[in-house]
């Protein structure tokens, strides 16, 4: 059977692509899950369509891709987020034993039913403001089974909902106690038995580490790198988030994805990210969390013209959020994001995070057919509205997704 043809006509057209069109009066063609064709409504190709949709004049974007969130986990941290509040810093409450190693004792109790249903509300939040991608970490397990059990969920998510899941391995997140002061040899355990057990099964699509004095080294970082590269998968790295190791530097020589936080990143690290093509991905609901002395080094990044992602980071540590719209928002006015950069952050840069911007991230022929139909007069809206959803339609695979529409 012949894929369907579909028009998707009438709408406001924000591209994305390589040169982030506006189409004041754009079409898309999409046939099966892919788009076939996008421009002016007027230079519609002759074919007939089997489907034509009228967007009624709205903004349309790609499907917004959050490439970095921690969405799988059990339980909060709230009283630690008070004990902050009241003068503690993230790196105290880590180094005696709460912070992430808190969440572990979580997520170790908790069965898949139980982290899958207290997850899937988390995704919901962000699929109702138009994220069609998002990429979800374990790295609170820190057991060879729970690790598994936590990408598992991340994979069952994907099936249950409509979204495309990419899973991120990340053991190497913080040390278990099973292993203290043997930090290296849980490295070891990483690389050469977890790694290639769990990508064997189907379950990891990238390796993050988390390089930081109260996490693992550069020299660590790299031997875990190495073993990902021999199984011939992608990495990527929490780098500079709390001090500068040096972890950007040697992510970029590896030809990482991405580079996440960068808040204590300078020029080095700008010019590096440029040459190697990495994605610096900006986490700022974690900044606002966190409140450090610094922020990522923007002017820098744009002198060097690095990729700049936009994502979530949604966490029950240090971002808990579940809002790529706020994340955003919180960009633009934590960072000085511009309208457009927040939104190729959350499109075509995030997309190329997660070694996807052939595949999503853009309007633009070969991609995937996921868009977003907007509720505002502006583009620059996508960046200002704050606890306000603005989305009115979502198209995944070419099919239009139902829910409740608050703004119908």
């Amino acid at each position: 059977m012949a894929e369907a043809l579909k028009l998707w006509r009438n709408a406001q057209l924000y591209t994305c692509d390589g040169h982030s069109r506006i189409i004041a009066r754009g079409a898309l063609l999409t046939r099966g899950s892919r788009i076939e064709w996008v421009g002016d409504e007027a230079a519609v190709p002759g074919a007939a369509a089997h489907e034509v949709h009228d967007l009624s004049g709205a903004w349309v974007t790609p499907g917004l891709v959050d490439s970095h969130t921690h969405l799988v986990f059990a339980g909060t941290r709230a009283t630690e987020y008070a004990e902050r509040l009241r003068g503690r810093s993230y790196e105290e409450i880590a180094l005696s034993g709460g912070g992430i190693l808190t969440t572990v004792r979580a997520v170790r109790a908790a069965s898949e039913e139980q982290l899958f249903d207290e997850s899937a509300p988390r995704l919901a939040s962000l699929l109702s403001e138009g994220v069609t991608t998002v990429e979800i970490k374990s790295g609170y397990g820190l057991t060879l089974a729970d690790e598994a059990k936590m990408l598992r969920v991340a994979r069952s998510l994907g099936r249950s909902f409509p979204v495309t899941v990419r899973t991120t391995l990340l053991a190497a997140h913080t040390l278990p106690p099973e292993y203290q002061g043997r930090a290296d040899e849980y490295i070891d355990v990483v690389a050469r038995e977890w790694l290639p057990e769990l990508a064997g099964q189907g379950l990891v699509d990238a390796v993050d580490v988390f390089c930081e004095r109260m996490a693992f080294s550069v020299a660590q970082a790299a031997r875990l790198f190495e073993a990902a590269r021999t199984l011939g998968l992608p990495v990527k790295m929490h780098a500079e988030q709390l001090s500068n190791l040096g972890g950007t530097l040697m992510a970029a020589a590896a030809g990482a994805l991405s580079c996440d936080h960068l808040e204590y990143a300078g020029e080095a690290e700008a010019a590096a990210l440029a040459r190697a093509g990495t994605v610096a991905v900006l986490l700022p609901i974690a900044y606002y969390c966190l409140a450090p002395e610094r922020r990522p080094p923007l002017d820098a990044l744009r002198a060097h013209r690095v990729a700049l992602a936009v994502a979530s980071d949604c966490n029950p540590g240090s971002a808990p959020a579940a809002s790529l719209l706020t994340a955003m928002s919180m960009a633009t006015r934590l960072f000085g994001l511009t309208a457009e950069e927040a939104l190729l952050g959350a499109t075509r840069h995030a997309a190329r995070a997660l070694g996807l911007e052939y595949e999503r991230g853009a309007l633009a022929p070969g991609q995937a057919a996921d868009f977003v139909a907007w509720n505002v007069r502006s583009i620059e809206e996508l960046g200002y509205w704050i606890g306000f959803n603005p989305r009115r339609t979502v198209v995944r695979a070419a099919e239009v997704l139902r829910w409740p529409n608050p703004n119908a």
